[in-house]
C-alpha cells in the first residue's frame, strides 16, 4: 500500500455534546468505522486523540499518539499524526473521525491525482476540505510547524503554502455520486440522519 492514514479524533465535540469517537453506527462506533474503512486501503494508520481522552476499542494495527498541545485545533493534530508515521510513508490520507460514509475508492482516487505534489485537495461548491485530502508527508511538516510557529492554525490555508492540486468534486462522481465522503457529523440532528441511512446499507 503507497498511502498511510492519519486519523484525527481529539476535537471538543460541543455540537455533538458527546464524544464522536463512541458514537453507535451499526455494529461498530463511529472511530473503530473510520479506522476499518480507512485500513482498506491505507497502512499504517495512525490515530490522534487529545491528552486525556478514552477512546473506544480497537482492533490491532492503528496506533494512537496523543496530541499533547492544547488549542490549536486540527493543524495540531495533523502535525501529531504525520510526525508519528514511520519515515518510509510518502503520502497520508487525513480525516476526522466524523466522517462515516467515506469511501475508499476517494483515498485511491487522490493518491492517482496527486502526481508529484504534496496536498491533493477536493473542492466541492466553492470549498476546499482538507480532512478528505492527501498529503505528502516530508513536504507538510516543515510548512506545517512554520504555520504553528507563526500562530496561523487554518488548516485550509496549508493549500496556498504547498504544491497543490485541488480536485474538483467532478473527479469523485464516479466512485461516490453523492459525495458522501465529505460529510461530517456535528450534531446530534446530523447523527439521527446518519443513523437512517446506515440502516439502508453499508457506506
Amino acid at each position: 500500500m503507497g498511502v498511510a492514514g492519519v486519523i484525527l479524533c481529539g476535537g471538543e465535540s460541543r455540537r455533538m455534546g458527546r464524544p464522536k469517537a463512541w458514537l453507535p453506527l451499526g455494529p461498530e462506533c463511529l472511530l473503530q468505522r473510520v479506522v476499518r474503512i480507512v485500513g482498506e486501503v491505507a497502512s499504517p494508520i495512525v490515530v490522534v486523540a487529545a491528552p486525556d481522552q478514552v477512546l473506544p476499542p480497537l482492533a490491532p494495527g492503528p496506533t494512537v499518539v496523543r496530541d499533547a498541545v492544547p488549542g490549536e485545533g486540527p493543524l495540531r493534530g495533523l502535525l501529531t499524526g504525520l510526525t508519528a508515521l514511520p519515515h518510509s510513508a510518502e503520502l497520508a490520507f487525513a480525516v476526522s473521525t466524523d466522517a462515516p460514509f467515506l469511501r475508499p475508492g476517494w483515498i485511491l482516487r487522490l493518491e492517482e491525482l496527486i502526481g508529484d505534489l504534496d496536498l491533493a485537495i477536493p473542492e466541492s461548491e466553492g470549498r476546499v476540505h482538507p480532512l478528505a485530502a492527501l498529503y505528502r508527508v516530508r513536504a507538510a511538516i516543515p510548512v506545517i510547524e512554520d504555520s504553528l510557529a507563526n500562530g496561523r492554525f487554518r488548516l485550509a490555508a496549508l493549500k496556498d503554502r504547498l504544491r497543490t492540486r485541488t480536485v474538483p468534486a467532478a473527479e469523485f462522481l464516479s466512485i461516490d455520486p453523492e459525495l458522501r465522503s465529505l460529510r461530517n457529523l456535528n450534531t446530534p440532528e446530523e447523527y439521527e440522519t446518519a443513523l437512517r441511512e446506515a440502516a439502508i446499507g453499508p457506506a
